[in-house]
């Protein structure tokens, strides 16, 4: 990796827990291959989320992402997923 990126993670365990909490009945389960592909998939939509915020404060000849150039992406990024 390039100088200054970091990996992102996830917790398996922490992605179960989001996951249930969508679950209507107690009785659904959820396999450690769904957790961890769901895993995979917030990995991208993040570093997408912060790709595209850093080329909207390029746009804005900014030096530092803020919060305000994630928010203008948002919209977009939610419709791309």
């Amino acid at each position: 990796m390039a100088e200054g990126d970091t990996e992102i993670t996830f917790k398996k365990e922490t992605v179960g827990k989001l996951l249930s909490s969508f679950f209507k009945e107690d009785k659904t389960r959820l396999s450690v291959e769904a957790t961890l592909l769901m895993a995979e998939m917030l990995k991208v939509f993040v570093q997408e989320a912060a790709v595209r915020s850093l080329k909207q404060a390029e746009r804005e000849d900014c030096d530092e992402v803020d919060i305000e150039h994630f928010e203008k992406i948002l919209p977009q990024l939610l419709l791309d997923f």
